[in-house]
């Protein structure tokens, strides 16, 4: 496959391939940061839907924390059991390094999002997008929280993720749209020419210029 450009390429063919949620009242698009939020705003541009967040950490293998052995948003916690058991990783680890994460999540929130309520989501079609998946763990844990508040429409949109990973979720969600599934998969960078890490400012100024085109109809 072509690499994608960049998150904004990779986020504006997305919004090709869902148009027809284009102008639709119930529609809210939860980025997950920092990554998804450029996708996030390119769907804004094209469906004419609100934006926000859906804040996940990856649980890391202590030692190695690229390895992940689940993911955990505000309410909502899902484990890579085999991870979990092959690292031989102990229930103490485990919730230390929840802890860790759960202090970095309040940051985020505070920092990208003040004080502002959360959107509600029963009834709704949410659309949750990320710049890709690799193990999935990030994912399952947004997909987990999202589906607790009882969506009308849960969709998974990502540029790029391997079939075993992306397989997972077929009976999670109502939707997938996913624009490469590439049998060889070393890492989600590796799919983009430009592939920068993403700071706080620039989330903020993106989150700011999605209100600025839609409003806030959350």
């Amino acid at each position: 496959m072509t690499p994608f450009a960049d998150r904004n390429e990779a986020g504006q063919l997305l919004a090709q391939a869902l148009r027809s949620y284009a102008d639709r009242e119930d529609v809210i698009i939860l980025a997950l940061p920092r990554g998804g939020v450029p996708l996030g705003l390119e769907l804004v541009r094209a469906l004419r839907a609100p934006l926000d967040l859906m804040l996940v950490r990856k649980l890391g293998v202590p030692g190695h924390k690229e390895l992940a052995m689940g993911a955990i948003t505000s309410d909502a916690r899902a484990l890579n059991e085999e991870v979990v058991a092959s690292c031989g990783i102990s229930d103490a680890e485990l919730d230390a390094v929840e802890r860790g994460e759960r202090k970095e999540l309040e940051r985020r929130a505070r920092r990208y999002r003040g004080d502002k309520p959360w959107p509600q989501l029963k009834d709704r079609c949410v659309i949750l997008v990320d710049d890709g998946i690799a193990t999935g763990a990030t994912m399952a844990a947004a997909v987990r929280a999202a589906r607790a508040q009882k969506p009308a429409e849960l969709v998974l949109a990502v540029p790029v993720a391997p079939p075993s990973s992306l397989a997972r979720f077929t009976s999670l969600v109502d939707r997938i749209e996913c624009l490469e599934t590439p049998q060889s998969f070393w890492s989600i960078g590796a799919h983009y020419r430009d592939f920068p890490q993403l700071k706080d400012e620039q989330v903020i100024a993106m989150l700011k210029a999605a209100e600025a085109l839609v409003g806030d109809h959350l």
